[in-house]
């Protein structure tokens, strides 16, 4: 059986529909909380695929010495040593900027929260993007850092406000920066979590739901489609 293991920094922000698709593809799933269980137990010898969700904290602050979070220190260490063994590895948010500073890029802050559902107003033309399917699908986006393109890297998409949305890596590696993986089911659940947040940022929660009802349904198709569509291209190699 292939095991996959997510590293999870807030209980609402985990695999959904991904959790589903890759249960269905036979994985075996293992959660790491970050802030209890200790990340440098994970073994990347018996891990097929490596998962590093979102969550609330400045990978910007952090890398730059602002704020201090040691597991990120323990994450930045197995995500290098994954990419050098060349890894089926998958960043969302937080977890794509830690690829990305793994890779020898920065993560920066751009001053200002993108929240809400929107399209990718710019993607990457080729027909071998793993995020083709998305077209013109409105995705969730929720941050206020941005990584830059590692070297190596392509970038994939991008919006007005942060124009590096999604990199692809060698093909092995895959960052993104909005949250392909959240269940529209479970919006209520990051309303609650993040709610200081939306308050700080002044966005209305009804405006979040009424966003996930309208889109939820074809974003998550069209996520199930992104998501197997790269696992196919790095299954081979598990």
């Amino acid at each position: 059986m292939k095991k996959a293991v997510a590293i999870r920094h807030v209980n609402f922000e985990n695999l959904g529909i991904l959790g589903s698709l890759l249960s269905l593809r036979g994985y075996q799933i293992d959660y790491y909380d970050a802030g209890r269980d200790d990340i440098r137990a994970i073994n990347n010898e018996e891990t097929d695929l490596l998962v590093v969700l979102g969550g609330p904290i400045s990978a910007a602050q952090h890398f730059s010495g602002a704020l201090r979070y040691d597991f990120l220190d323990h994450e930045l260490a197995l995500v290098k040593q994954r990419l050098a063994q060349r890894r089926p590895t998958l960043g969302v948010c937080l977890g794509a900027q830690v690829i990305a500073q793994a890779l020898g890029a920065d993560v920066i802050s751009l001053g200002v929260k993108e929240i809400g559902f929107a399209p990718l107003t710019t993607l990457a033309a080729e027909d071998d993007s793993p995020l083709a399917p998305l077209a013109d699908t409105p995705v969730l986006h929720w941050h206020g850092d941005m990584f830059t393109i590692p070297e190596g890297a392509r970038c994939l998409a991008g919006t007005a406000v942060c124009p590096h949305q999604a990199f692809d890596y060698q093909g092995f590696a895959l960052g993104l920066q909005f949250h392909l993986e959240a269940d529209h089911r479970d919006i209520e659940r990051w309303l609650i979590g993040h709610a200081c947040e939306l308050e700080l940022a002044g966005v209305a929660p009804q405006s979040l739901r009424e966003q996930a009802a309208r889109h939820g349904t074809q974003l998550e198709q069209r996520a199930r489609q992104v998501f197997a569509r790269w696992l196919d291209n790095n299954e081979p190699r598990m």
